[in-house]
């Protein structure tokens, strides 16, 4: 099931249109109409479940199961500086992730199976997701809104600048990792640079509580779960000469098991709070759960692999490492069977990684992911999914 080339010219087209027009998480009203719009084209019924998304529905001509395919839709706070002759002309808003290319490739699904009606066992529904790139973000308020109810899988995509352009990521259990953001205020006493025994100095309390940060995952985590804590930001003082009042932090923490999340949380409280006690000052902490870790159902997965497989070539599918970024999709893992499967879009040439202003994909792949997908799923409907795990 190759697309044609007046497909794939197609799909081109219209990711070239979205990546000259990117909107912010949350804001995609534009974005959302130019796709409900080409979908009515299509003569595909659509329907919104936050008011945010927007979702098409294909019914097949025989009965079975509803599934979903998802792709995202947000942009990034970030000035384009490809050169491209479609770039952005929306200041300071790119589409520096790909997700552009991910709408294009759920389009150019929704023109190829609308006329595969008569091969479809069941109900397909494409979910144009906003917000992926916040927290909260599309995800959850889709969920929230029980706007899986009736879906018994579905499947996600990223095209992915560190996988070599040609190549299928795949991997079961834990793919991606979740992520919280904590903040850190340390409020000590103020003084002259000149006599520090009359403060409390913010700045050496918060340096003393970053290097121990540092010790949890090789001291309290567990050898054999994946953890990352980093601080990306610090502040403190405006004077060379002053020891301030108060110094901040902030910082991520990436894992892939829930329990280590809650570890991670509970020392960072305790050493806080003690390296305060030692110094006397007092803090406010404030740590934010975000997205959880993506799940890949085994099963699924499995059948993904062999898709690809029997699509691409075996030395074209390979096995990732779990990857420590986070994906809001997660989400759905945690509701019903899911799959998250990374398109290589790495070329050569062009080693600019993703929320990076020159970041761009190779759009040979677009329809690579549509071939991948539309098979893959009308097999899954038709009973093709007890495969060898």
């Amino acid at each position: 099931m190759k697309p044609t080339i007046q497909l794939n010219n197609w799909i081109v087209e219209k990711r070239r249109y979205l990546h000259k027009h990117p909107e912010l998480s949350h804001l995609e009203n534009k974005t959302k109409e130019y796709i409900t719009n080409h979908l009515h084209d299509l003569g595909i019924d659509t329907y919104s479940i936050t008011g945010k998304d927007v979702v098409g529905v294909i019914k097949g001509n025989h009965p079975g199961k509803s599934v979903a395919i998802r792709s995202d839709m947000d942009a990034l706070p970030i000035e384009e500086e490809t050169g491209l002759d479609f770039a952005s002309v929306n200041k300071g808003v790119m589409h520096a992730c790909g997700h552009d290319g991910h709408m294009s490739i759920l389009l150019g699904i929704a023109k190829f199976l609308v006329t595969k009606k008569s091969s479809i066992h069941g109900t397909i529904h494409l979910l144009f997701q906003h917000a992926e790139e916040e927290v909260p973000g599309g995800a959850v308020e889709i969920v929230a809104a029980n706007g899986l109810k009736g879906i018994e899988a579905i499947f996600g995509y990223h095209l992915w600048q560190p996988l070599e352009t040609g190549f299928i990521g795949i991997r079961q259990g834990s793919v991606m990792a979740g992520a919280d953001r904590f903040t850190i205020q340390i409020f000590g006493k103020g003084g002259h640079g000149s006599m520090p025994e009359d403060t409390i100095d913010s700045t050496l309390v918060i340096s003393h509580i970053i290097t121990q940060l540092h010790t949890i995952v090789s001291r309290s985590v567990k050898a054999i779960d994946q953890a990352v804590i980093s601080i990306g930001q610090l502040n403190s003082g405006t004077s060379y000469n002053v020891i301030p009042d108060s110094a901040y932090a902030s910082g991520t923490v990436r894992y892939f098991n829930r329990d280590t999340s809650s570890l991670i949380e509970k020392r960072i409280e305790e050493i806080v709070t003690g390296v305060c006690h030692s110094f006397g000052a007092t803090y406010e902490l404030n740590y934010i759960h975000g997205d959880p870790p993506v799940i890949n159902d085994k099963k699924l997965t499995a059948f993904i692999k062999k898709t690809a497989t029997s699509l691409f070539g075996e030395e074209k599918v390979i096995e990732i490492d779990p990857i420590l970024g986070s994906e809001d999709f997660a989400y759905y893992s945690h509701e019903i069977p899911a799959s998250f499967t990374f398109i290589g879009v790495g070329k050569e040439g062009n080693s600019f990684g993703h929320h990076h202003p020159k970041f761009d994909i190779d759009e040979t792949m677009l329809p690579i992911g549509v071939e991948l997908f539309t098979t893959g799923v009308l097999n899954f409907l038709k009973g093709g999914s007890n495969v060898e795990n």
